[in-house]
């Protein structure tokens, strides 16, 4: 049986869909000519002997965007920044604590667009060796793992919905335990986990 690492290497080369917030809802018709800000995301897959993890966060309460809402590392992409890639090594770093030298870059999934504006590059990674988390204050709440079984298996997504700027919007939800993943995390797990599985 193929490994954690080979099955997301070979899923990379599968045909990939479009990924947006609104991919469930047709119905909403977005605005001619509006101007993303660019943003990328870690998604960080932890080999470890106990079998292979996905960390997430918990944003802060606090927050302009998504606030207390489930997450993978990541952020607006900076003027500094050398592309995607960088922006959410850097971002990592700041969010969670997680070392560069600890990440191997696998490629990049499709861009997602949010409905917050953001056109935003998941980046898609394993994370070897001990890995103590450390959640930077004010921005991160926590920091936790899931099995990365548990996001890769297309039967653990449900579609649910709720009110949105007084229309009924539709998302996917990958729930786990206490942790209430949804949205925009949910939609780029569930477009890997679609790739994984084909």
């Amino acid at each position: 049986m193929p490994s954690d690492e080979e099955r997301l290497r070979v899923a990379l080369t599968r045909p990939a869909r479009p990924s947006s917030d609104f991919d469930l809802n047709p119905a909403i018709v977005l605005p001619e000519g509006r101007v993303l800000r660019p943003a990328a995301v870690l998604v960080p897959v932890w080999l470890r002997a106990d079998g292979a993890r996905l960390i997430l966060t918990k944003r802060s309460s606090h927050l302009q965007h998504h606030p207390g809402q489930i997450a993978l590392p990541g952020g607006k992409v900076d003027a500094g920044d050398d592309g995607p890639v960088a922006a959410a090594l850097r971002e990592a770093q700041e969010e969670i604590g997680l070392p560069s030298a600890q990440v191997e870059i696998l490629g990049e999934l499709p861009t997602h667009e949010t409905v917050t504006g953001f056109s935003v590059t998941p980046v898609l990674a394993l994370v070897r060796g001990d890995f103590t988390a450390v959640p930077e204050a004010g921005e991160v709440d926590e920091v936790f793992s899931v099995p990365l079984a548990h996001v890769l298996t297309v039967d653990h997504y449900r579609i649910e919905r709720r009110r949105w700027r007084g229309e009924w919007r539709r998302y996917y939800a990958v729930p786990y335990g206490p942790y209430y993943i949804w949205g925009a995390t949910a939609r780029i797990l569930r477009g890997l986990a679609d790739r994984v599985g084909a």
